[in-house]
């Protein structure tokens, strides 16, 4: 493990440490749970979703869930995640019978498609191996269907990253250690947004993994360039 913050590998067993928390800090987060809202309807499904089959992965204890279950509510949803407190977390809320969770990593998903559509929030950059990731995630869609990836992609630029810093040991790093004790996982946010792609970087990595279609939105308020909305298609 590296000095104070937990190698990607680790990250699950972190987030089984903190899952206790972090519904609370997360709703302490001015239009996160908004900006997830947002990015589920990206899918633009039909009203409803209706017979659609959804896979949310890295669904952690169930905020991106509910933002997908809210864009399309008659759809066939699973949601998979590594960590098992934070899955126990999403289990314990109230769903409805069209909702399902599994626990498996995301490189090699426990699941079987196709899927019609496949979420993403604040996972790939978490993981070891992004590029597997992203072809389990294709091989798991249908011809047409469609990724949303939303996450930390920091814009180039001194400005985002000054504002990175700043929300990060001004408020984030404080916050977690403040909740949990133990404030490595919320270095290891820090950290990972830092060294991850940039949204063009990560658009390239998409076209790489074979999806076509690649389009890219900020969030809104502090996370301008921070957070992004990556929505891609497999070719039909």
């Amino acid at each position: 493990m590296t000095r104070g913050s937990p190698l990607r590998c680790d990250v699950p067993s972190a987030f089984d440490r903190h899952a206790a928390a972090y519904d609370r800090l997360v709703g302490a987060n001015p239009g996160y749970h908004a900006d997830l809202r947002r990015a589920a309807r990206a899918f633009a499904l039909p009203v409803g979703g209706a017979g659609a089959r959804l896979l949310d992965l890295g669904c952690g204890t169930g905020a991106s869930t509910a933002a997908l279950l809210a864009a399309a509510p008659y759809a066939e949803i699973t949601g998979v995640d590594a960590s098992t407190g934070m899955l126990a977390r999403a289990r314990a809320k109230p769903w409805p019978g069209t909702m399902r969770f599994v626990h498996g990593r995301a490189e090699d998903p426990p699941v079987t498609g196709p899927f019609d559509g496949v979420f993403a929030a604040y996972l790939v950059r978490n993981l070891e191996d992004p590029d597997a990731a992203l072809s389990a995630m294709r091989a798991l869609l249908r011809p047409g269907g469609v990724l949303v990836v939303h996450d930390y992609a920091l814009r180039d630029g001194p400005v985002v990253r000054l504002v990175w810093h700043a929300v990060c040991w001004g408020v984030i790093i404080p916050a977690g250690r403040l909740a949990t004790g133990d404030a490595r996982l919320y270095r290891h946010l820090w950290r990972s947004a830092l060294g991850f792609d940039s949204p063009e970087g990560f658009a390239d990595r998409l076209r790489g993994a074979g999806f076509t279609g690649v389009r890219t939105r900020t969030a809104s308020g502090w996370q301008r360039g921070i957070v992004h909305t990556f929505r891609a298609e497999t070719p039909s």
